[in-house]
C-alpha cells in the first residue's frame, strides 16, 4: 500500500513539474507568427480566411532596405555597443540588448 501511494504521489509530482516547465517556455517564432495571422483573420470566414492564413502563415519577414532583417540590423547595433566589453560583462550586456524591444 505504501509503494502504491508513493508511486501516486511521484506521478503528480512529474506531471506538476512537466506543466510548469511547458509554462517557462517562450512561443516560437511559428506560434507568434501563428497568433498574428490568427488576429489579422479575425473578419475572415471559410475559404477567404483559409486563403488569408495560408498566405499570412508562408510569408517571409520583411527585410529593411538594406537587405537585412530587423534581428540582424539590431545584432549589428549590439555588437557595435559592445565592443569595450569583455567575457561575462559582454555576455550580459549583448542579452539585455538584444532581447530590449
Amino acid at each position: 500500500m505504501k509503494q502504491l501511494i508513493s508511486l501516486m504521489a511521484l506521478g503528480l509530482a512529474l506531471a506538476v513539474g512537466g506543466a510548469h516547465a511547458a509554462d517557462d517556455k517562450a512561443p516560437t517564432a511559428q506560434q507568434s507568427k501563428m497568433k498574428t495571422c490568427n488576429a489579422d483573420a479575425k473578419d475572415k470566414k471559410g475559404d477567404e480566411r483559409k486563403a488569408f492564413m495560408k498566405e499570412c502563415l508562408s510569408a517571409k519577414p520583411a527585410a529593411a532596405e538594406d537587405g537585412k532583417t530587423a534581428q540582424q540590423n539590431k545584432m549589428k547595433t549590439c555588437n557595435a555597443d559592445a565592443k569595450d566589453k569583455k567575457g561575462d560583462e559582454r555576455k550580459a550586456f549583448m542579452k539585455e540588448c538584444l532581447s530590449a524591444k
